[in-house]
């Protein structure tokens, strides 16, 4: 993922700091606790990307000090065990003090043990005493719904694809519900594989990866079997045409084109008019859903996008 700027108010600026090498066997991005699939190890190199992430849904950052303080040990695992029921509600940061000391200075952390809750970019002290779990998990939810209540009603994804491994093979393990999905796309059955991510987004619409899986298969789908020089000539012999031009689109995501296939869509929105724009419009957004809503090229067809019907 492409770390941005983080420059709300509240935002905590490390770029003033020395880059130092992450902890050993916490990778950025990597899960903490063995795996647990909404909650990692947080490192100076992913810090700021982890507090972007509370844009969308409530971070939690969890300092501890496994030398010093088992309590906050404790409260941590406490927290990612909370963090695991709620299933997306919010993401657990756990901030090892002794290991990347910056990030507990940057924060002006007094003490541990020590929750700190950052919504919208802003922190707040949450937690700080380990104290049992069921009061940990009365005053999380009811933070929740005041949240909730204001409007803030995201998920974040799961963080299993960070680092969590079989011990036997070596190889990352596969959060078990997108397993069918990419097994079906690893047999080459694309049409499975829709149906598999059809399924998880069904079951859950605030699922991010699911959605983004389903919209990478309807591409592979929609261009399995297609003659890439024949749909190009199509396309420059038909440039209002939207089936031929979203087509030409989809290949050019697929091999790599991005800011192409999105810039030819966005012009296409712009030369037509009513249905024509609508559905070329459409299929821009599912496009944008392959790649990643977060990324930079898909933000910046957005302007372009609001630009073009506006």
């Amino acid at each position: 993922m492409t770390q941005q700027p983080f420059s709300r108010p509240g935002a905590v600026d490390l770029s003033g700091l020395q880059a130092s090498n992450a902890p050993a066997g916490a990778p950025a991005g990597a899960p903490a606790g063995g795996g647990a699939a909404y909650a990692l190890s947080v490192t100076e190199q992913n810090f700021q990307e982890v507090l972007e992430a509370s844009r969308n849904a409530p971070v939690l950052l969890a300092f501890e000090s496994p030398q010093r303080s088992p309590e906050s040990v404790r409260l941590a695992d406490d927290v990612q065990t909370l963090s695991s029921e709620l299933e997306g509600r919010v993401l657990l940061g756990r901030v090892d003090i002794d290991a990347v000391p910056q990030i507990a200075q940057a924060m002006q952390i007094p003490s541990v043990p020590l929750v700190v809750l950052v919504a919208q970019g802003r922190p707040m002290p949450l937690f700080q005493d380990a104290a049992p779990i069921d009061d940990l998990r009365a005053a999380l939810t009811q933070v929740l719904q005041q949240l909730t209540a204001s409007g803030v009603t995201g998920r974040h994804q799961p963080r299993t694809g960070g680092g969590a491994v079989d011990e036997e093979s070596g190889e990352e393990q596969v959060d078990p519900r997108y397993a069918p999905a990419q097994d079906a796309l690893e047999r080459g059955d694309v049409d499975a594989a829709v149906a598999e991510y059809q399924k998880l987004v069904a079951a859950n619409p605030a699922d991010t990866e699911a959605a983004a899986g389903l919209a990478m298969a309807q591409v592979l789908q929609r261009t399995d079997g297609v003659d890439l020089q024949a749909a190009r000539h199509a396309a420059a012999e038909s440039p209002d045409d939207v089936d031929a031009q979203t087509l030409v689109a989809d290949l050019d995501l697929l091999g790599g084109h991005v800011d192409d296939a999105f810039r030819r869509l966005v012009e296409l929105v712009r030369r037509t008019s009513d249905g024509d724009r609508d559905r070329a419009r459409t299929h821009l957004i599912g496009l944008f859903g392959a790649v990643g809503n977060e990324d930079p090229r898909v933000q910046r067809a957005r302007r372009d996008l609001a630009s073009a019907l506006f």
